[in-house]
């Protein structure tokens, strides 16, 4: 039904399961990983009308695609959505550490001077770092973290700072998974997939399956299939309003 953060273009199979990704889903955004990749990717998907995608600039890689920065400046004025951007501060990637910070601000200082974008956010192990400057550019638009895996008191200031959330199945498998989606507001939850890269018993999780967390929110919130989809839908409504989409 939707998925809010799936690196669609990176499936083995992509070009055989966009059919069917345009037609189950209502709404999927296909985040990129670099601005090069967005204009091509962006190419391919024009067709589908249910599938959009987000300029980004993966964290993961900011020293390889340094290079590309202005490139993705000049990409977010001509788009609504941004992603996946942010910071990891696992040990793997720590010698970056300076350089993805860097360019997440000068992201989010581009998103604010443009009145806004939905942004795809990446937080592991730099949650706290993301959350300030989250705060220190309050009118960047609408941030959405993606598989948010940071400290109960981290949550609580995202939320205070109107974060949004895109959880996944994979989530929904692991006690911190769901301790955390328990504490998160309703009316600020999205599905994702996060595939090619999540899956769920060592299987690729799937756009179309972005929506297998409904079954974890039905426990948590104590309602019904049916009401775990209104809301939703809801919330995605909520969001695209806010960017005239």
């Amino acid at each position: 039904m939707i998925d809010m953060h799936t690196h669609l273009d990176l499936y083995p199979d992509a070009l055989k399961i966009l059919d069917k990704v345009n037609k189950d889903n209502l709404f999927t955004l296909a985040v990129t990983t670099s601005p090069r990749a967005w204009i091509a990717t962006s190419k391919v998907f024009e067709k589908y009308k249910n599938i959009h995608v987000s300029v980004g600039l993966h964290p993961e890689i900011v020293e390889a695609k340094a290079n590309e920065l202005d490139l993705l400046i000049d990409c977010i004025k001509t788009t609504n959505f941004v992603g996946e951007v942010g910071i990891d501060g696992s040990n793997r990637f720590s010698k970056s550490l300076l350089l993805q910070t860097s360019i997440f601000e000068r992201v989010l200082q581009e998103c604010e001077s443009q009145n806004g974008k939905i942004i795809s956010i990446h937080s592991r192990g730099a949650e706290s770092t993301v959350l300030n400057l989250l705060s220190k550019y309050s009118n960047c638009g609408t941030p959405i973290l993606h598989w948010f895996t940071g400290k109960v008191g981290e949550l609580e200031n995202a939320i205070e700072l109107d974060c949004w959330f895109s959880i996944n199945p994979a989530m929904c498998n692991t006690q911190k998974g769901l301790s955390l989606i328990a504490k998160i507001p309703k009316n600020r939850i999205l599905p994702e997939s996060d595939g090619p890269f999540a899956t769920v018993k060592n299987n690729t999780i799937y756009p179309w399956e972005a929506i297998n967390i409904v079954s974890t929110l039905e426990k948590i919130w104590q309602c019904n299939y049916t009401d775990v989809i209104l809301q939703l839908k809801i919330n995605l409504n909520t969001i695209l309003e806010a960017t005239d989409e």
